[in-house]
């Protein structure tokens, strides 16, 4: 059973930057992408971000492209969530997500909440 955790979120000023990790369980060289999806307050979930697990070839939303960054670490399973420049917009639950090869996002973790101020 695959497991995901995530950490990080916060409370910042708009402005400031956080990073979010989210750490797999499996070993993620069995996957084949993790990803980064959010859920604004009263909105429905968005993608963010993901990542090719073996070529690390990543793809962003536009909303996020010059701000945000994910990247992973295969040693330790993890893939982050760097983000710069936050705005009150990308106030949401940030969740983390993993998928094998022909197949959709079938593991989620928990979520981490951020909350961007103005």
């Amino acid at each position: 059973q695959v497991q995901l955790v995530e950490s990080g979120g916060g409370l910042v000023q708009a402005g400031a930057s956080l990073r979010l990790s989210c750490a797999a369980s499996t070993r993620t060289p069995s996957a084949y992408a993790m990803a980064w999806f959010r859920r604004p307050p009263g909105k429905g979930r968005e993608f963010v971000a993901d990542i090719n697990w073996s070529a690390g070839t990543t793809r962003h939303a536009a909303s996020v492209t010059d701000r945000f960054t994910i990247s992973r670490d295969n040693a330790k399973s993890t893939v982050y969530l760097q983000m710069n420049d936050l705005k009150p917009d990308d106030t949401a639950v940030y969740y983390c997500a993993l998928r094998y090869r022909n197949a959709d996002w079938a593991y989620w973790g928990q979520g981490t909440q951020v909350t961007v101020s103005s």
